[in-house]
Order: structure tokens, then sequence, then C-alpha cells
């Protein structure tokens, strides 16, 4: 006798249910993933935030004020030299942010050849319209990504690209707040924000209070990476528009991208869409954060924009509901 053991399997049925059950488990868990890694990045944005709210007061204790959005006055010919022109109100703070090498190496590289024309080092772009040769290179730190000056939800914020002419540069998701409007042309300036153009701010300046104020705001990279140049931005119209500083009403900017009027403000914003680039708006679900002027991070969700105008004046006597 010859016994035969009769082998076991699924069946097609039993296949197509187990796989089907898979399936929904899988669906299941998609979700919360997602769900636990944008509350990872927030979290980790929210604490980027808290370090620059440090950082600006740092600098305020240091110094006396915050520092301006940039000072594009700014030259080696003045009485005393001035070495930093648009140098951002990121740049200015890193060494409190723990990188005092780095504002060393590009201080020093500023202060290392004030000729005109020469190698134009005291500029951060360098001579770039020169073409890219050695002897109109731009400041090194351009192009040095800085972890805090990023969104960790948006990747793109890590790389260094060149923004032609051999120009590369690094980027930032963290725009400072100038008001309803930071422009520089004369319809479109008022300079009522914590972090303006040629001009530095003291507390004492807040006087709708610190903790009613926003200082600084997210704002991803222009589709194009054209704007939201962490180091050295002149924006739009050289203020810093749209690179380091962002207005609760930047309808010039818009415009001067061929967006409408409604592209500012606060909303959802698409990163291929190029009219987002001219309101605050963050890959989070919802809402953004925003660092307060007392260094206290806030998450607001897209219905704040009706009081945005309010709260990022940091002097017109508002009373704001958050």
């Amino acid at each position: 006798m010859v016994s035969r053991n009769r082998r076991s399997g699924f069946t097609l049925i039993e296949l197509l249910v187990v796989i089907a059950i898979i399936a929904i488990l899988i669906g299941l868990l998609l979700p919360a993933v997602q769900k636990v890694r944008d509350a990872a990045a927030r979290m980790k944005c929210s604490n980027n935030l808290k370090q620059i709210g440090l950082a600006l007061h740092g600098y305020h204790d240091t110094n006396g004020k915050f520092p301006p959005a940039h000072d594009n006055t700014e030259r080696p010919n003045q009485s005393p030299p001035k070495y930093h022109p648009y140098w951002s109100w990121m740049a200015q703070i890193m060494p409190y942010v723990e990188q005092d090498n780095l504002y060393r190496i590009a201080d020093d590289w500023s202060r290392s050849d004030t000729s005109y024309p020469g190698a134009y080092h005291w500029w951060p772009w360098g001579a770039f319209w020169l073409g890219p040769t050695s002897a109109n290179p731009a400041n090194p730190a351009l192009k040095q990504p800085m972890k805090t000056f990023q969104c960790p939800s948006d990747g793109r914020e890590e790389l260094v690209t060149d923004s032609g002419g051999g120009l590369f540069v690094a980027f930032t998701g963290y725009l400072g707040v100038a008001g309803i409007r930071g422009g520089s042309d004369g319809s479109n300036t008022d300079k009522s924000g914590i972090l303006v153009y040629n001009k530095r701010c003291k507390i004492a300046d807040i006087t709708d209070g610190t903790s009613n104020t926003m200082m600084v705001g997210e704002r991803p990279p222009s589709q194009d990476l054209q704007y939201g140049w962490w180091f050295a931005g002149a924006g739009w119209d050289g203020s810093g528009v749209g690179d380091i500083t962002m207005g609760a009403r930047e309808t010039g900017y818009a415009s001067s991208i061929g967006c409408p009027a409604s592209k500012v403000g606060f909303q959802q914003g698409n990163v291929f869409n190029t009219c987002d680039q001219a309101h605050f708006w963050s890959f989070h679900t919802g809402g953004g954060n925003f660092g307060m002027g007392d260094g206290s991070v806030r998450y607001f969700s897209y219905s704040a924009d009706a009081i945005l105008p309010q709260a990022c004046t940091k002097d017109q006597g508002e009373v704001v509901n958050f």
C-alpha cells in the first residue's frame, strides 16, 4: 500500500478574500500613517519657529532692536563702512541659532574685497551677472542649507539650485511678517510689521502687544524656486517681499507675477500654482504656523485670514480676537 498525502492550499476564492482584507487594512492604515507624519512635521516646524523666535529676541537683547528684513543701503564706502547689504533677517540671527561659524565665514567673505568694480564680495550674490567666474563669486553662505529655516513638510527646501548664471542658492519656508503691504513702491509701503526692510523695530514699538502680533509665518518657496532665498533675497521689488518677508495683503506682489488680488492673505496653496507664492500658506493640513512677537508659536487655520491684517500690524491699535 502506498499512502499519499494530499496537499492543502488556498482556493482561488480564499486567496481573493485574503487579498481584499489586506487591501482594506492597508487602506485604513495609510491615512493614519500620513496623519502621524503630518503631525510630526508640524511639530518640527513649530519647534523651528520657536528657535527662530528665541533667536530674534536674543538679537534684540544684544542690539536693542530686532533686525531689519534687510538693509539695502549698506555699502563698504560708508563711514563707518557696512558690509551686509541685503543680508536677510535670518542671516543676521545666525549667531543666535548656533551658526556662529557660518556667520563668521559670511562676514569675513564680505569684508575680503570691497573694490568696485572688483570681486563684489560685499555684494551677497557676487557679480553673477558677469558670469560664473572665480573673479565674481557669491557669498558662500548663500548656498548653505539651514535646517532651522526649513519646514520638514517641503523637501524642496533642502535643495541647492542654480538660479541662473552659476548662482547657487538655498531656501527657506519662513518669511518675516512685513505688516499689511511690505513692498518698496510708494503705493505699497506701510512698514507696519515687525520685520521690514531698512527699519529696525523695538519691542516698545509693538504697542498692539507682542502676543497679538505675528512676526514670522510660513510660505514655501515659489514653484520656479526664484523666491524664498534665505540668506539674501531682494524679493520682487528690492524690499525682500516674496523672498524673506510677506505682508497680509501683498496685492502689488501678486500683480507683478500676473495674479489676481484674490491670491493674497492666508489661504490653501499649491506648489505648482505660481500665484500661491503671493500669500502665506503651508503644507500642513488646514492652516499653518506663525511665530508671534513674544517668541511663542501658534497654529492658525485658514479662516484666520479674516483677522490677518490686524494680526500682522504692530501698532495700529486693533483688537484681535484669536
